[in-house]
């Protein structure tokens, strides 16, 4: 009976041993190995001189960045480094914690001087904080994606933004307008938002990310949607596809630029024609009655 009882007692404590083990293991993994994106609903797809797939989080977060970065006038290599490093630092999610006091988009740490918790949980103030450091960098234009981006983050993996150079090559050529009907997001289900308050949300939206840069392309909301004026077909392009990037978060149903429309069901850019010709100098958002 006392050999049974001992034997009993060894393998529980064999039990809880491999499994503290197994625990430990998982906890100390290297954090620059490449996870996978997660999935949380809808998908949008960027095609721009190669393919990207992120969830509506993530594309909301990387056209914020990028709209940004415009409105401060940075090149789109600032972009690129901008959105490579959210990518490794929170896969491009607003997160709450992270290592150490690290928080946010760019896991940018109050106790160094990035700003309260609050504000770094703000998108655009996490954004604007990076661009101004980045800024600050001497040569930044002339180094690889990793490189710059390491002089402004200071992680314990300097090398571990390269290996989103491409994926940010993507993105920020499609959000930056240099490609046409590019970004593209499948949006299903009961809207979360419809009529005047999707219509007041896109605008609020727009004018939060765009800043000042919006005065020069006027917005005017209605009932049903908005429309964006523009001078030429990248600025068009830009306001389009950050508004389908934003789509699923606002109650946004139809975009229409130029001669293409997306249609929130299917995702798709379309061909389209109308009577009296397409007008150019229009981005048209619809959101659902």
């Amino acid at each position: 009976m006392r050999l049974r009882r001992t034997r009993g007692v060894v393998l529980v404590l064999l039990a809880l041993i491999l499994t503290i083990g197994v625990v430990v293991v998982v906890k100390t993994l290297p954090s620059d190995i490449k996870l996978p994106m997660p999935a949380l609903g809808p998908e949008c797809t960027v095609k721009a001189d190669g393919e990207v797939s992120l969830d509506p989080v993530q594309m909301a977060n990387a056209a914020t960045i990028t709209a940004v970065g415009i409105r401060r006038g940075m090149p789109e290599r600032a972009v690129v480094v901008a959105l490579a490093t959210a990518l490794q630092e929170s896969k491009l999610e607003n997160l709450d914690d992270g290592d150490r006091d690290s928080v946010g988009l760019f896991q940018q740490r109050p106790s160094q001087g990035w700003g309260s918790v609050e504000e770094i949980k703000d998108p655009r103030y996490a954004a604007d904080k990076f661009y101004t450091s980045l800024k600050k960098v001497k040569g930044w234009q002339k180094m690889r994606v990793t490189d710059a981006a390491q002089r402004v983050q200071r992680s314990a993996y300097p090398n571990a933004y390269e290996k989103w150079a491409d994926e940010s090559a993507v993105l920020a050529r499609a959000l930056t307008g240099r490609a046409t009907g590019a970004v593209a997001c499948t949006v299903t289900g009961a809207p979360v938002l419809r009529g005047a308050a999707a219509a007041a949300a896109l605008l609020e939206g727009l004018k939060l990310d765009w800043g000042k840069g919006l005065a020069k392309t006027p917005a005017a909301a209605q009932a049903a949607g908005l429309t964006v004026a523009v001078s030429d077909q990248s600025t068009g392009w830009r306001y389009a596809h950050w508004l389908v990037s934003h789509a699923s978060a606002t109650g946004l149903e139809r975009v229409r630029f130029a001669d293409m429309e997306w249609h929130a069901p299917d995702g798709k850019w379309q061909p389209v024609t109308a009577d009296g010709g397409i007008d150019e100098r229009q981005v048209i958002a619809q959101v659902f009655s």
